[in-house]
């Protein structure tokens, strides 16, 4: 009886014990409560937005000061010795059809430029082809005027080239019947070939037409010869080429809207784009459809001699070699380790994400206020930019015919090797929703349809919105790059931003981190992302710091340097008709570009910022410890590149 009596009491111990932590686990989720929202876009920035985003936030200085290191730092973009006004009396006419995304088309523009000037040429204004392949679109805005200011774009270039609008009428029927003659050059093609080979052609049939698909025309390191062909590509990019006014008005009442808080902005441009992907070999770094996708594009490229390597490569080789972008949950620890705290306003910029949101839901959870374009403006805003357009039928899904099962096991045989879509399991069909979105062709053929009028009219969209995108990166308190090609020769939105806020403003805070570095930080503690050791986060610290100053500078140098090395052999001087160099009568590149090489990553002397957490947030996404750096004072020697001292000559 005693035994029994016992057994009561400790059931009803455990019972009471059982009520009592329910109620417990009740009452701090009363007020522990997180209301988890779908994303999704809001129609326009509500107007208590800077109340919403909590109290003002001082700038920390760890996080957000200016990089005293580049103060010094003063862009010079313009001719210096030998340059003279381009005349009426010149050896011909310059078209071209640019093809690409926004970065492509800058890139390409440029280069266009800087080719004139070289062949001394009349430049006709260049085709934009992503708006002039779109049907219905705006009568308003067409080709080059669709971002680019035109009169702008003449007017600021009339002491480097003459810019025609159109080509004159007795030439515009010739080109009509293919009568000049037409030039596909690479991206990295030699300024020598332009002058061995396409200027005899163009003094001859006094017309040439030039094809741009690769992301520019002329190679993006010239020889210290051709410095002021250089100097012209950085007017081009950084004076000459203004978006119209529309979207520079627009893009200014985005960073208005974002100032509005009163707290600083950081930009975060993925950089996940398929081409990107496809062109680096980074297919791997996704699942299942996605992999298959990014194959396709790159058997395209393949196809089209754009990629010169093998279709199925290793991509966690390629993401060990730092030429993979980093996942967005990568960088949200990164920024979370330098001190970054949660409730910092991230702007997302890009017109494309690969991988939709689903790739972003890691980032989105560590940064709560992250926001983009359709955050900042109304659907009404970004109608008026794109202008009238003729509406066109919504891409209707249309099923194939049906197939027997004999059929599909033998076009499966038949397939080959990848790129092609894994088979579905045993007996299980394809679902309708599989084949209802843009990739449906994956499903059914090996061949990626060509682009649908509305495809067509979304690229040409992309333009617009990149442009945006662009105006509020420049303006950001601090820019991070998911991706930029660090002297791979294919353009890209991060590396046109670092060069921009470079020019304009040395000193504001653009981090340059080095991949290869930064994958195998991650490879160290891959099984303990969110929770790393101490000293894992000074590492981390200590990269993404010096990648701010002039060591990360240098290092992009350096890498570009092989460029300059290869090509600057001697130059060939060339006079015109009325007696002044064309080619080959440049003074030489700047004294500190010259002996980039001559610079180790070792010297020390530099100041960069401290390094630490923020002390108006704690942060808890890291264990905080006082390291050795703090203990001497938060300063860190680093690389040297030139002496702040010295006094700069104003012909380097």
């Amino acid at each position: 009886m005693a035994f029994i009596t016992k057994i009561k009491w400790v059931v009803l111990s455990v019972v009471t014990l059982s009520v009592a932590s329910i109620i417990i686990h009740l009452s701090f989720a009363k007020f522990w409560t997180v209301n988890i929202v779908q994303y999704g876009a809001m129609p326009g920035l509500p107007e208590d937005f800077a109340s919403k985003l909590g109290r003002q936030v001082i700038k920390n200085k760890k996080l957000w000061g200016a990089i005293e290191s580049l103060e010094a730092l003063q862009p010079y973009a313009n001719p210096r010795i030998n340059y003279s006004v381009p005349k009426e009396q010149n050896n011909g006419f310059i078209f071209a059809k640019v093809f690409g995304g926004f970065a492509q088309i800058r890139s390409s523009i440029c280069d266009l430029v800087a080719i004139s000037r070289l062949l001394n040429a009349t430049l006709v204004i260049p085709e934009i082809q992503e708006s002039t392949r779109s049907r219905g679109i705006s009568w308003k805005f067409k080709s080059f005027s669709y971002i680019y200011n035109e009169d702008q774009f003449i007017a600021y270039l009339k002491n480097d080239i003459i810019i025609a609008k159109t080509l004159p009428e007795n030439l515009k029927e010739g080109r009509r019947r293919n009568e000049f003659p037409t030039f596909r050059p690479k991206s990295s093609t030699s300024p020598n070939y332009y002058i061995e080979e396409i200027l005899p052609k163009l003094k001859k049939s006094k017309v040439i037409g030039l094809i741009i698909s690769t992301g520019g025309c002329l190679q993006s390191i010239l020889p210290p010869s051709l410095s002021e062909i250089q100097r012209l590509r950085c007017r081009v990019a950084f004076h000459a080429l203004q978006f119209r006014p529309q979207i520079k008005m627009l893009g200014r009442q985005m960073v208005d809207k974002l100032r509005a808080s009163g707290q600083p902005i950081l930009v975060f441009h993925p950089g996940l784009l398929r081409d990107i992907l496809a062109y680096h070999g980074c297919a791997e770094l996704f699942q299942d459809v996605h992999t298959e996708l990014i194959q396709h594009r790159r058997a395209q490229m393949i196809k089209g001699k754009i990629v010169k390597e093998e279709l199925n490569v290793d991509s966690h080789l390629r993401r060990k070699k730092g030429l993979c972008p980093l996942m967005p949950e990568e960088v949200g620890i990164l920024l979370r380790v330098m001190g970054y705290p949660s409730k910092t306003i991230v702007y997302l910029a890009g017109s494309e994400t690969f991988g939709g949101q689903r790739v972003l839901i890691p980032f989105r959870a560590m940064f709560t206020n992250l926001v983009d374009r359709t955050s900042l403006c109304s659907e009404k805003d970004l109608s008026d930019l794109v202008g009238p357009e003729t509406p066109l039928p919504l891409n209707v899904f249309r099923p194939p015919p049906v197939k027997s099962a004999d059929e599909l096991k033998e076009e499966w045989k038949r397939a080959g090797p990848r790129p092609r879509p894994l088979p579905p399991p045993p007996d299980r069909p394809i679902y309708q929703h599989e084949k209802e979105g843009w990739y449906a062709w994956i499903t059914e053929t090996p061949t990626e349809p060509d682009p649908s009028p509305m495809d067509l009219r979304m690229q040409a969209h992309r333009l617009l919105w990149d442009a945006l995108d662009y105006i509020v990166s420049l303006e950001a308190d601090a820019f991070f790059p998911g991706f930029n090609n660090d002297g791979s020769g294919w353009p890209d939105f991060s590396s046109l931003v670092m060069g921009h806020r470079l020019y304009e403003t040395a000193s504001s805070r653009t981090y340059r981190p080095d991949r290869k570095v930064l994958a195998e930080l991650f490879n160290i503690t891959r099984e303990n992302m969110y929770h790393p050791k101490h000293n894992w986060t000074v590492l981390v610290q200590e990269h993404l710091n010096k990648s701010l100053g002039e060591e990360g500078l240098v290092r992009q140098s350096l890498l570009s340097k092989p460029s300059i090395v290869t090509s600057a052999k001697a130059a060939t001087r060339v006079k015109s008709k009325d007696g002044r160099f064309v080619f080959g009568d440049e003074d030489e590149c700047p004294k500190w570009m010259k002996n980039a090489n001559e610079v180790g990553l070792g010297t020390e002397g530099v100041k960069l910022e401290e390094i630490g957490s923020p002390d108006y947030e704690s942060n808890d996404f890291v264990e905080e410890s006082e390291s050795e750096t703090d203990k001497n004072g938060g300063k860190t020697n680093t690389t040297l590149i030139w002496d702040q001292d010295e006094e700069m000559d104003p012909n380097d």
